[in-house]
């Protein structure tokens, strides 16, 4: 550990006053002594807003120098920053952080109290310990003066709380707090800014009994020291402070006292109320900085329940839009299937949001002659992709009903999407043409993960992918592509929300396991098959919330 050698200089003795410390003294007598919050040094002291090594005292000739060491906040004496080493003498105030060293000559003594506010500096004290401390009697107060202030005190907090209590906007809680901080601490400007998703800090309400602009009354050190530390501050001369020599605003207006409290909650402050006075009109004392610290702690209470509540009802508004996009989802969907001579047909869609960017459907067409199936999956999740699935169905049905190819559909539908769509968005699907007389098939695959043709040799044969995703480009083109779908074989049309589930350990549930399980129940009915797939995902998924919609169509040509 760092020590002071004595050197025989001049002894000065220490008032050390630090926020929710007990207040005590230290004679030094010559040599160097650190102080910081590092317990290896001569001087430690626990103050979270020092720095492990803030500054250090040195007797030189007689003379007691004080010096920065580089730290994060600085030091100050009587107000002036330290940037050279200093001489100190009795009646100098020292401030490093949130701490004050009074220096007095040997001999010179004042009783040690507990946390105090050393008069005419910047105080800064936890907002939580403010709230948590028992009331005490200021010197030569009688008892009886003493539980009178406590009941003002607490019939003004009673009075606030009430007040608001009832139902109102934001704007209306704020223009009530200020009103009701106004009343009782009287002022010239005030303002409360709240902090932004992005960080930032607004002005969301200002009051002011000169017509002065109160909106700039925030500085970037008030924010650090108020919010991101949760203290108060309490401004006795905002020009003997160096660290408000940037707020310029507050200068140029005369704002010399300062409080600000924090609106504290769970997860730290949502902001600050700031209130300020001109030196000849108004200055702030120790009551008021509690009693401010008190009202912000309401306010903040009423803000967050506002929050909650203004939440929770978009919370719902969101639902009643989910139920609705879905029920316009599902009526895109088919009703029921068609039945199909010779063949047996399964479809469902389960979506991981309640809606669903998945999308399928079975048509008949060319008099019956021909059946259209369709499997797609667009980009995103949510209402997003529900709305572009029914802007591809629209889009698409036309051209199917005409009797047009697969891949010609998809070359039109993807030039139409490209255009209608940012390059964001785009979907992946599969289109089969089956003649179920002949049981011949013409697909295109749009980037869609193959699709399995289950082969009564006990083979799975997969309908790749035949061009790009529609909507990508839009000049994109499609190979057509064929196949024979024979009795007692199975195809098995489905989205990657399926394969690409996860386990615990997020492993994907994969391609080859579809393949092994499709095979194992090839000659099952399609609903049967379909079901053995849920339980199997489910199985292996172990609880894990499935992220992607899954949608499966399986036809099955009877032996």
């Amino acid at each position: 550990m760092e020590t002071a050698a004595g050197d025989g200089g001049q002894r000065i003795r220490l008032l050390i006053t630090t926020p929710g410390v007990s207040a005590f003294e230290r004679e030094l007598d010559g040599g160097t002594v650190v102080i910081g919050r590092s317990s290896s040094v001569a001087l430690a002291i626990p103050d979270r807003s020092m720095s492990r090594r803030h500054a250090q005292l040195s007797c030189k000739d007689g003379s007691w120098l004080v010096e920065d060491l580089g730290s994060r906040n600085g030091t100050l004496v009587n107000g002036v920053a330290v940037d050279h080493p200093l001489e100190i003498e009795p009646g100098d105030v020292v401030e490093l952080g949130g701490t004050t060293i009074s220096v007095m000559a040997v001999g010179d003594r004042q009783s040690v109290p507990g946390p105090a506010l050393p008069t005419g500096q910047t105080v800064y004290r936890s907002a939580v310990e403010l709230l948590l401390e028992q009331p005490t009697s200021a010197e030569g107060e009688a008892d009886a003066e003493r539980l009178r202030r406590i009941a003002d005190r607490l019939g003004i907090l009673n009075e606030v709380h009430h007040a608001l209590s009832g139902p109102m906007s934001l704007n209306e809680l704020l223009d009530l707090i200020l009103e009701r901080v106004f009343a009782h601490l009287q002022p010239q400007q005030g303002a409360v800014f709240l902090k932004e998703e992005d960080g930032s800090f607004s002005c969301s309400a200002s009051r002011s009994v000169d017509g002065a602009d109160a909106s700039t009354l925030c500085s970037r050190h008030l924010i650090s020291e108020v919010v991101d530390k949760s203290q108060t501050a309490l401004v006795f001369d905002t020009l003997l402070d160096a660290r408000f020599k940037e707020a310029a605003s507050l200068l140029d207006a005369g704002v010399r006292g300062l409080i600000a409290a924090p609106l504290l909650g769970p997860d730290g402050a949502m902001g600050l109320i700031v209130l300020c006075s001109k030196a000849t009109v108004r200055t702030f004392t120790e009551d008021d900085m509690k009693l401010l610290t008190s009202l912000a702690s309401i306010a903040a209470m009423r803000l967050r329940n506002l929050r909650l509540a203004e939440a929770e009802a978009e919370r719902r508004r969101l639902e009643r839009d989910i139920r609705l996009a879905r029920r316009i989802q599902v009526a895109l969907l088919p009703d029921e299937l068609p039945a199909i001579e010779g063949y047996a047909v399964h479809g469902g869609n389960v979506p991981s949001r309640g809606v669903s960017g998945d999308f399928y459907e079975i048509v008949r067409r060319k008099e019956g002659r021909e059946i259209v199936m369709m499997v797609a999956d667009v980009s995103g999740k949510g209402i997003g992709a529900s709305l572009l699935t029914g802007a591809l169905e629209a889009l698409s049905a036309a051209p199917i009903e005409n009797g047009w190819p697969p891949e010609e559909v998809f070359a039109t539908v993807s030039r139409l999407l490209f255009a209608r769509t940012p390059p964001e968005k785009y979907a992946t699907a599969v289109l089969v043409a089956l003649e179920p007389s002949s049981g011949h098939l013409q697909y295109a695959s749009a980037g869609h993960t193959p699709c399995l043709l289950l082969r009564n040799k006990g083979t799975v044969e997969h309908l790749e992918s035949t061009g790009l995703p529609i909507g990508v480009l839009p000049g994109a083109t499609y190979l057509p592509a064929a196949s024979q779908m024979d009795p007692g074989e199975t195809l098995v049309l489905y989205t990657d929300g399926i394969t690409e589930a996860e386990n615990p350990d997020e492993e994907e549930y994969g391609n080859d396991r579809l393949d092994v399980l499709c095979l194992a129940h090839r000659n099952d009915p399609p609903e049967t098959l379909a079901a053995a797939i849920e339980e199997d995902l489910q199985q292996f998924a172990g609880g894990v919330a499935f992220a992607d919609d899954r949608t499966i169509l399986i036809l099955r040509r009877n032996s």
